[in-house]
């Protein structure tokens, strides 16, 4: 049975978690280790989940509770079980374990995979919105990267974007 199971930096599952946020993402995509350990133990509207299946590790997800919606920041599942079937379950168990409006971040659909991937968020329910947003740089002296947002458990989050977009600038980039 699929689990999202809450971790710290103490946690025994967490080398697991940071080492497949490293295999996952480049570094411009996410923060310094520091920074996300400190979060992961201490900011209270974050929080790290390890993703298991019975024992078996399936993956990572990262999210923020910004008040009146969620937003994931990183998901990952681990190589070895990669097109096994899981992605869904796990959008299906983080649809059931964070109700009400979730939001994340996709590139936009310049390339085959981008378009896969909003393709699958597609198929789990989200939406994509397809109004300008620009991902803040994680790090100084990087640059911002145009994506869009896909959203879940709205008709529609147009009314709402500015709010939303300078909700996850403010608390998650520091903007």
């Amino acid at each position: 049975m699929l689990q999202l199971v809450p971790v710290k930096t103490n946690h025994e599952s967490y080398p697991f978690v940071e080492n497949l946020l490293h295999e996952s993402f480049p570094a411009v995509e996410r923060r310094d280790d520091d920074m996300q350990r400190y979060n992961t133990d201490f900011n209270p509207l974050f929080a790290c989940y390890f993703i298991k299946d019975d024992d078996a590790p399936v993956g990572l997800i990262t999210v923020w509770n910004l008040g009146g919606f969620h937003y994931l920041e990183h998901l990952a599942t681990s190589p070895s079980i990669r097109n096994k079937g899981y992605g869904r379950q796990v959008m299906d168990k983080i649809r059931e374990s964070f109700p009400g409006v979730i939001v994340l971040e996709v590139e936009r659909p310049e390339d085959e995979m981008s378009i896969r991937r909003i393709g699958f968020y597609k198929r789990c329910g989200f939406s994509l919105c397809e109004k300008d947003y620009m991902q803040p740089p994680y790090r100084k002296g990087g640059e911002g990267l145009p994506l869009y947002l896909m959203f879940a458990g709205a008709d529609s989050i147009d009314d709402d974007f500015g709010r939303i977009r300078d909700c996850i600038y403010k608390e998650v980039y520091n903007q």
